[in-house]
């Protein structure tokens, strides 16, 4: 097997016995313990997320919870009655009030925003219309890129990961086929650090998630209990 294909096998979300798939089961754990603080049936917001995983987990949610899944793009309508599919943008959840949800989760999605001002306007969105909420995002600093599937890609310079993304595909990254196309997929993603999520989540506490004693941090839980 090659290191490649062992990177995809560790990283794949759809294999339970992934390594990816464990630390994901790890945080949702965490993330129902802000549940039990909740009043009976949670309105949960979900930004950026699937159906699968809230089917998948469903035996750990409270009774009566019911889920709202919001995306950029067009989804489906879910099987789950408790499920409900909508489009919009993260960084204007103006259709929603003040604290109209119970919590807010978002998984590896902050990150996806380019610029900081962006995550700032996601994050205060989500403080806004959540009582508690719960954020994952990569940390910056974790050696292996998560997306890319690369060691140190977000410290290489802009051109050289530019030319390398024309060349063959990387990670969950398919090949380029210009210039304009390898430079928006690259700049697409803004990897955050701890210190960053504290400031756009100034009211949770941020746990990071170890992983062995040699890398001590590799993602970031931002988890706000304000039920």
């Amino acid at each position: 097997m090659s290191f490649s294909s062992a990177l995809f096998r560790l990283a794949d979300n759809g294999n339970s016995a992934s390594l990816a798939s464990r630390y994901r089961a790890h945080r949702f754990r965490l993330f129902t313990g802000l549940l039990r603080a909740c009043p009976d049936s949670p309105r949960i917001l979900d930004v950026g997320g699937t159906a699968h995983m809230w089917v998948r987990h469903r035996d750990q949610l409270p009774p009566g919870a019911s889920v709202v899944l919001l995306n950029s793009e067009h989804v489906d309508s879910a099987s789950n009655a408790a499920l409900f599919h909508t489009q919009g943008d993260a960084r204007d959840l103006s259709r929603y009030a003040d604290g109209e949800f119970d919590v807010c989760f978002s998984s590896s999605l902050i990150e996806h925003f380019p610029s900081l001002h962006e995550q700032q306007t996601v994050a205060r969105e989500i403080r806004r219309v959540a009582r508690s909420y719960f954020v994952q995002t990569p940390n910056r600093y974790f050696p292996l890129e998560p997306h890319f599937l690369f060691p140190g890609w977000q410290f290489m310079p802009l051109p050289v990961r530019t030319a390398l993304l024309q060349r063959r595909r990387f990670g969950w990254m398919p090949r380029a086929e210009n210039e304009s196309q390898a430079r928006d997929a690259v700049t697409r993603i803004r990897l955050l650090t701890r210190r960053e999520m504290g400031e756009l989540f100034p009211d949770a506490v941020v746990t990071p998630e170890r992983f062995g004693p040699p890398v001590r941090v590799n993602d970031f839980e931002t988890l706000r209990d304000g039920v």
